[in-house]
C-alpha cells in the first residue's frame, strides 16, 4: 500500500509580523511554537508515514527540529513558497503515493480533518480543505467599476491540500515549464484540467500573517483541551 508523506512549510520570511516575532512559526502559541502545534496533530492523525519539513536556515531547522515528528527530512526552502513545495516534492520517497502540503502558519487544523482529507483523496486524487465565503465580493475593474461575484460560487482556500503523489509534482512540473507564479498548490493541478474537491471547514483555520492573528490564535485556542497540543 502506498505511503502518505506530509510536506510542512515553515521557510516563510515572517515579512508581515512587522518584527513582532523574529520567526512566526517559532512563535510562542499557547505555551508551545506554532510549529509545535501543527507537528503534534498531524502526528496525532495517525494518516502521515513521513514528514518533510522546510526551512528558511540552519538556525531555524535545529529548533523545528525539536518539535517535529519521526521520521522527518529537513529540505532548505526557497524565496517562495512555490519554489519551498517544488524542492520538497523532489525529496519524496519513492514508495509514498499519497501527499499532505500544508503550511504550518495555520496551526489549528484538527486531527479529524486530516483523516477525512485522507479519505478523500484516495478517492478523488486531489482535495482542499476550504471554507465558503460569506463576505460580499466585488471585483474592481478601474474607473470606480465594480462588479459583484455570485458568492455561492466562490470559496477561500486553507490547508492542508492534498494530492495523489504523480498528480501534483505533474502539476508542479507544469507550474515550471509556463514559469508561473502560484499561490497554492490546487492552482497548480487547475492548470491539468483535473477536479479537485472541497472538504468545507466549519472551524476557524486561521493563517498566522500579522501580530494581530497571533492574538486571535490564542483566543480559538484558549477553547481547545490542552491535552491536544503536545506530541505523545
Amino acid at each position: 500500500m502506498s505511503r502518505t508523506a506530509a510536506i510542512l512549510l515553515a521557510a516563510g520570511s515572517s515579512r508581515r509580523m512587522d518584527g513582532a516575532v523574529p520567526d512566526k512559526i517559532l512563535a510562542p502559541l499557547g505555551g508551545k511554537p506554532v510549529f509545535a502545534h501543527t507537528a503534534a496533530t498531524f502526528y496525532r492523525s495517525g494518516v502521515v508515514d513521513t514528514f518533510i519539513v522546510t526551512y528558511r536556515d540552519q538556525q531555524q531547522m535545529v529548533e523545528l527540529s525539536a518539535y517535529a515528528p519521526t521520521p522527518t527530512l529537513f529540505v532548505p526552502g526557497g524565496d517562495e513558497r512555490q519554489d519551498s513545495v517544488a524542492a520538497a516534492l523532489a525529496e519524496l520517497p519513492d514508495d509514498v503515493g499519497y501527499v499532505f502540503i500544508h503550511d504550518c502558519a495555520r496551526p489549528l487544523v484538527r486531527v479529524e480533518q486530516l483523516i477525512a482529507l485522507h479519505k478523500i483523496v484516495r478517492r478523488e486524487d486531489a482535495v482542499v480543505l476550504a471554507h465558503r465565503v460569506t463576505d460580499t465580493i466585488k471585483e474592481h475593474r478601474g474607473e470606480g467599476r465594480l462588479r459583484t461575484l455570485d458568492r455561492k460560487h466562490l470559496w477561500a482556500m486553507e490547508t492542508p491540500q492534498v494530492f495523489a503523489r504523480k498528480l501534483i509534482c505533474r502539476a508542479y512540473a507544469a507550474v515550471a515549464q509556463r514559469k508561473l507564479t502560484i499561490t497554492d498548490d490546487a492552482a497548480a493541478v487547475e492548470l491539468l484540467k483535473h477536479p479537485v474537491a472541497l472538504l468545507e471547514n466549519p472551524h476557524p483555520n486561521p493563517k498566522l500573517t500579522t501580530p494581530a492573528d497571533l492574538a486571535y490564535l490564542e483566543f480559538l485556542l484558549a477553547g481547545a483541551d490542552p491535552a491536544d497540543l503536545f506530541l505523545p
